[in-house]
């Protein structure tokens, strides 16, 4: 999807990339020839092996670095871009991943959840988006990719504070797509069903009782192939968009 090395030069950086999609974003960024940043908030040790495979694939110890920060927290998302400037100078390409998610009747959410789930999808990336700017704007080719969910755009049971927040991120991407077209910069959002990644508890009933039409998940790379060409020279003109990722899951 994207020429080998095309983002020769670049600084992207990526929040929740010490594992699974987060980190086959970091890495195929690093293959395209992108300088590195790897957020994590308490993951250290797989932040680090992240960090090592990128600079193996990019070239050396200058390729990557690490950064751990709740992205909750705007004084600590301040001193992230200010690390970023500190080591690199620049950033072309925000790509935030991170995100917690929780499964319950809606019943039985307390505010305490619903803020918390809520702020770690969606108060981070305003907390991000608005931190990366200053640097963005230096770019010729700035771009900012949401990692959002199919949970967005179908009804889900047993995540409503997923569901309302991972939807918010559709609607701040259109807004800042808007926003920041006049300054080419590019805003857009890939929205993923099931993929392939390591789980801590089953798979969410709404997969298992509607399994992917195409009857594979989606393969972490494939979602970072994606990341690559929107960065790139040839995704300059997409903008605004939510792309799915699902295997014929939803088709809306």
């Amino acid at each position: 999807m994207a020429d080998s090395r095309n983002l020769e030069g670049h600084t992207a950086l990526v929040t929740g990339a010490a594992r699974n999609v987060g980190r086959s974003i970091a890495l195929e960024l690093a293959r395209a020839g992108a300088r590195v940043v790897v957020h994590a908030r308490s993951s250290v040790e797989a932040a680090q092996e992240t960090v090592a495979l990128c600079r193996e694939a990019g070239g050396g110890e200058a390729a990557a670095f690490a950064h751990f920060a709740d992205l909750t927290d705007p004084a600590a998302v301040d001193a992230m871009f200010g690390e970023v400037e500190a080591r690199f100078g620049r950033l072309d390409l925000l790509v935030h991943n991170a995100a917690e998610r929780a499964d319950g009747p809606f019943e039985t959410i307390g505010y305490d959840e619903w803020r918390r789930i809520v702020s770690s999808i969606l108060d981070s990336a305003f907390l991000c988006d608005q931190a990366a700017l200053p640097l963005l704007r230096r770019s010729a080719a700035a771009s900012i990719v949401h990692i959002g969910g199919v949970a967005a755009h179908v009804g889900v049971r047993h995540r409503a504070h997923v569901s309302a927040a991972k939807a918010g991120i559709a609607g701040l991407t259109r807004a800042l797509a808007a926003e920041f077209a006049a300054e080419n910069i590019t805003v857009n959002c890939i929205s993923p069903a099931q993929m392939a990644t390591e789980r801590k508890g089953p798979l969410p009933e709404h997969f298992v009782q509607r399994p992917v039409p195409m009857g594979r998940p989606g393969e972490p790379v494939e979602l970072a192939k994606l990341v690559c060409f929107l960065a790139g020279p040839f995704g300059r003109f997409i903008t605004g968009q939510t792309l799915h990722l699902n295997g014929g899951w939803y088709t809306g």
